[in-house]
């Protein structure tokens, strides 16, 4: 058996296999800045419910439409709340618009249709 340099380093290449390797033979370290490439990815979704449905007898294709069309649904409702959202804030400025206009305009009629006004939305 042949001997080895004492400083012989092992080496694992990249199909796994591991090396001795004389460092003496080896490139020369890199000197300007280190560059680093960083990913972030997102975490995967939780797929338990297609699981069960799978398990359960569901189809594939039933599964598939389910993780295309879900995420899918989920932003229809919320474009949809987001638009009820609004109209409900429009609708609460247009009364409070009108019934200061009814104090003003109105007199001691438009003050006493305000304050029923009032008393009938405690109710």
């Amino acid at each position: 058996m042949e001997s080895l340099p004492d400083i012989a380093r092992v080496v694992q290449l990249p199909d796994g296999t591991h090396v001795y390797v004389d460092p003496a033979h080896l490139p020369a370290p890199h000197s300007g800045p280190q560059v680093v490439h960083q990913h972030v990815h997102q975490a995967p979704p939780d797929r338990t419910v297609q699981r069960i449905a799978l398990g359960s007898g569901v189809g594939a294709e039933a599964v598939a439409a389910g993780v295309y069309f879900g995420p899918l649904l989920v932003g229809v409702l919320t474009a949809m709340a987001a638009n009820l959202a609004l109209l409900a804030l429009i609708a609460a400025v247009c009364a409070w618009g009108v019934v200061t206009v009814v104090k003003s305009v109105g007199g001691q009629d438009g003050k006493n249709a305000a304050k029923n006004i009032t008393k009938a939305r405690r109710r």
